[in-house]
């Protein structure tokens, strides 16, 4: 008898996996042993693409290091510098995990950034676009500047970006309860996200309010937990606040390594998206208003602080489908005009 029931547990247990996986692919074309072999192709070449600048520190990632460290029991409060250690999970996480911090960090980042390539694969076939397209999506995460120069280090961009993606896949594939997981573990990774969350809702109050309590719900969760790391987890750090200045505007117009970042984030993709903008599939439409409002923090940002091209690179799961329906990309890829298979 308790080995039938054991029996059954399993069958449901896998039963409940076969729907979700279900659910995910259906109804895309490819089988999946295709995206099997996707995934794989692509993490491979993140890790290629990594490989070098495996585990390094700069400014920024340094202070993820350390909050890792501190929890891990190794750092003193007093060594962290906000708001850094508010975006807790990644850091957890590689807190969390057995051996070397940094070795963690550094693989935590290569498998967001694999996972991030596959969701945009998944959105492009869900968009309806063909399978050159649905492989160039993944491949416009990876091959890219901000991935070559940055995904590397230690830093939680990475782990947002695939947030990002997973969450452009749930809004274009018609799955509630993926968009607001992937937005609420986006809040928990870099705060910045819960601007999805509120775009969700205000989406989905105009056009689809069945769904509208689940974004409330996962809103609600992001501000409790925004709200418990800084009165309960990570207490007692000095206030800071980012005020815009024109002296920083004026600083950041000369500073070229900056600029150069920003120009070599967006000087294919961006101008790829703008092209590819009237010609978007339907599918895509939500994903032009959230663009323009996931683009206002690091606007802001720049009137604070010295921005670099992660602030574009952030934007990439909400321009790669837009940029695929670029004629120009189109043609390169020698694939079948959208407008004349309409």
């Amino acid at each position: 008898m308790p080995d039938n029931t054991d029996a059954q547990t399993v069958a449901a247990r896998s039963s409940s996996s076969s729907s979700v996986t279900a659910a995910i692919l259906a109804p895309i074309s490819p089988s999946q042993i295709y995206w099997i072999g996707l995934l794989t192709a692509y993490a491979l070449l993140a890790l290629a693409i990594m490989w070098w600048r495996w585990g390094g520190t700069v400014e920024d990632s340094l202070r993820y290091f350390e909050t890792a460290l501190y929890l891990r029991g190794e750092l003193p409060l007093q060594a962290l510098t906000a708001p850094f250690p508010y975006r807790l999970l990644v850091p957890a996480l590689a807190a969390l995990l057995p051996g070397e911090v940094r070795q963690n960090f550094a693989l935590l980042n290569w498998l967001f950034m694999s996972g991030a390539a596959i969701a945009m694969a998944l959105t492009a076939a869900r968009l309806g676009f063909r399978r050159k397209s649905i492989v160039c999506a993944g491949l416009l995460v990876l091959v890219s500047v901000p991935t070559f120069w940055y995904a590397p280090y230690l830093l939680v961009d990475p782990g947002s970006i695939c947030a990002r993606a997973v969450f452009v896949f749930g809004v274009v594939a018609g799955l509630p309860w993926l968009a607001a997981l992937a937005g609420l573990i986006g809040v928990a990774i870099r705060e910045e996200n819960i601007v999805l969350l509120c775009w969700l809702a205000g989406w989905w109050l105009l056009t689809r309010r069945q769904a509208l309590p689940l974004a409330l719900l996962a809103l609600a969760g992001a501000v409790a937990w925004m709200l418990a790391v800084r009165w309960y987890v990570i207490v007692g750090l000095p206030s800071y606040t980012w005020v815009p200045s024109m002296w920083m505007v004026g600083h950041a117009l000369t500073d070229w390594r900056s600029l150069l970042s920003l120009a070599l984030a967006a000087c294919l993709l961006l101008p790829l998206a703008i092209a590819g903008w009237k010609r978007a599939p339907q599918g895509s439409t939500p994903l032009k208003s959230l663009l323009l409002l996931m683009a206002l923090p690091p606007l802001y940002a720049a009137l604070c602080v010295r921005v670099d091209g992660r602030a574009i690179w952030g934007l990439y799961p909400f321009l790669i489908p837009l940029a695929l329906s670029s004629r120009w990309l189109q043609r390169l890829l020698a694939e079948p005009d959208r407008e004349a298979m309409r």
